[in-house]
């Protein structure tokens, strides 16, 4: 199959993981992104549009979206519709059809030096198009297309679907496990990564154990709560705080593998990729799971974290070696088999139907 990716940029590696697991399976795949990750994650064919990642858009938005677009927290929002839709007022209706205007001529050039309209699949990692009221995608579907969503991140959440995308998609996925409650026909599938293309960590070999923690956006990580807690535990035992932000995407991840435990994120929605990737490295990992998770995969490997057993749990990672050691070794077999981003592809093309 010729499959298509489309999303707004590589958010966290998902859509480019999914296209290399893809390209392995035997399929011809590509990805195209709006702009390039600020974390540095691979691209494929990047538009390098205007307007995006801008400061004076996230100035826009402030000004003129409603505050449950622009406000991200480590809470689950509760939902004033299922799913929740994105419409514009008529500020951002006449913001983003002049900023679609100065994108049209890249857009259309692209389209037709990589043969973008010629795909099977198309999936749109991030429930977007190239325009916002969906024209080429609705075009891509009366023609036998197959459209599949693929939902990341706080898209349901916080932005809601495209009601025109939407009401055509033959699939909706997501690798946010509450997603499955915020649309009445989605699937959730695991985070694809593949867990052999990562580094082991470096053992603990006594000293400091080191605590990291790789807050994107504290508010959305719970970081106010973790941070304090850590920095008391270092005034009582030999721990040290790593922050691992304002980094390169590869930075941080030999950061991350030079440290012993890693805490995730505190809240409702449930551990993240960098999650993950510590898991990958035999990292024991800390973190909230969303609800309903633990009763569908009784046998993950997280240790389960909240405000209030923060400190307990970090207790007992520093003082338990060999409680450690088993963390690690089980967390890598898990993400293998739950996550591996070649089984998570087959996944979405069975639901797909090819």
């Amino acid at each position: 199959m010729k499959i298509l990716h489309i999303a707004p940029s590589n958010i966290a590696g998902v859509p480019m993981e999914l296209v290399r697991a893809e390209r392995a399976m035997g399929h011809e795949s590509r990805l195209v992104t709006f702009f390039p990750s600020r974390y540095n994650f691979e691209e494929d064919i990047c538009l390098n549009l205007p307007l995006l990642d801008h400061w004076s858009v996230r100035l826009a938005k402030h000004l003129f979206s409603p505050r449950q677009r622009t406000h991200v927290s480590f809470k689950a929002p509760p939902p004033d519709q299922i799913p929740r839709q994105w419409h514009s007022s008529h500020s951002e209706k006449l913001l983003i059809s002049l900023r679609e205007k100065l994108w049209q001529s890249k857009i259309t050039n692209v389209i037709k030096k990589y043969g973008l309209l010629d795909f099977d699949v198309y999936q749109l990692d991030g429930g977007l198009g190239f325009y916002r009221d969906a024209r080429i995608i609705q075009s891509l579907k009366s023609r036998g297309k197959k459209i599949i969503c693929c939902y990341t991140g706080s898209d349901l959440r916080v932005r809601g679907v495209i009601p025109q995308i939407d009401s055509i998609t033959d699939v909706n996925v997501s690798v946010e496990f509450d997603h499955q409650f915020l649309h009445p026909n989605l699937t959730h599938v695991p985070f694809p990564i593949n867990p052999n293309n990562y580094p082991k960590a470096t053992p603990f070999t006594g000293g400091k154990l080191r605590i990291s923690h790789s807050p994107t956006n504290r508010q959305a990580k719970g970081s106010h709560i973790i941070i304090p807690v850590v920095e008391a535990l270092a005034r009582e035992y030999p721990v040290e705080l790593v922050l691992i932000e304002n980094m390169s995407y590869q930075q941080a991840l030999s950061v991350k593998a030079d440290t012993h435990v890693f805490i995730d994120q505190i809240g409702d929605l449930g551990y993240g990729i960098s999650g993950l990737e510590a898991l990958c490295m035999g990292i024991p990992t800390c973190s909230c799971v969303a609800a309903g998770f633990e009763k569908q995969y009784p046998d993950h490997p997280f240790i389960v974290i909240d405000e209030n057993n923060l400190r307990e749990q970090l207790v007992h990672l520093i003082t338990d070696p060999a409680y450690r050691q088993k963390k690690s070794r089980d967390g890598w077999r898990w993400v293998n088999h739950v996550h591996h981003s070649r089984e998570v592809a087959a996944g979405i093309h069975r639901l797909a139907g090819f």
